[in-house]
């Protein structure tokens, strides 16, 4: 798949962010695609700031392969190195 695929796929998916807004992950990813400049990257913030909320900390501990993969397919889409 292209870049442009994996997008198409993720917006066509309708997956949300896990952030408060709920944010098209694959809107997201194309604007980041499109802004200018030569350099992107991809971080996880893993920052659990909210008194009990731990919605990501499971995620992390349960299967923290699954961020590091999603972050490789993320940086691919966006072509970050």
């Amino acid at each position: 798949m292209t870049s442009d695929d994996v997008i198409k796929t993720i917006t066509e998916s309708g997956l949300r962010g896990r952030g408060g807004a709920g944010f098209l992950t694959g809107k997201k990813w194309e604007f980041t695609k499109l802004a200018k400049g030569n350099q992107k990257y991809v971080v996880c913030n893993a920052d659990e700031g909210d008194p009990g909320a731990f919605m990501d900390r499971s995620i992390l501990e349960g299967d923290p392969h699954s961020v590091i993969e999603a972050m490789a397919i993320a940086g691919y889409a966006v072509r970050s190195e």
